[in-house]
């Protein structure tokens, strides 16, 4: 099963495409992904409140989706870790910010590219 952890620039695009009710990237990628598993992270969370106009909304969308939080001890180990594996992070990042992600290699899956 692929697993897939979604960037901010991923779930802004797909809450603006679902209010909007225009499909688009985002949902044309949960499309073609329909059994990824699925996470969001603290950071993400945060990034997409950050501009939300109805937070308990977004809040409410994203419990759909698993939870990727880990604490500072498991940051250590994990940092550790994939400093000395061939494939980084075990999950594919999904997002826009092909600069940012650049360095994941085939670990970055641009949701704007079919």
């Amino acid at each position: 099963m692929k697993h897939c952890l979604l960037d901010s620039s991923f779930i802004i695009d797909l809450l603006n495409e679902m209010a909007g009710g225009k499909a688009g990237a985002a949902l044309g990628w949960l499309r073609r992904n329909g059994t990824a598993a699925l996470w969001i992270s603290p950071v993400t969370l945060a990034e997409v409140l950050e501009g939300a106009d109805d937070p308990d909304a977004v809040r409410d969308y994203l419990r759909r989706y698993s939870w990727q939080g880990i604490h500072r001890v498991h940051a250590d180990i994990v940092a550790a870790t994939q400093r000395r594996a061939s494939r980084q992070m075990g999950a594919i990042l999904v997002g826009h910010d092909p600069k940012a992600f650049k360095r994941l290699g085939a670990g970055y899956e641009d949701h704007w590219r079919k």
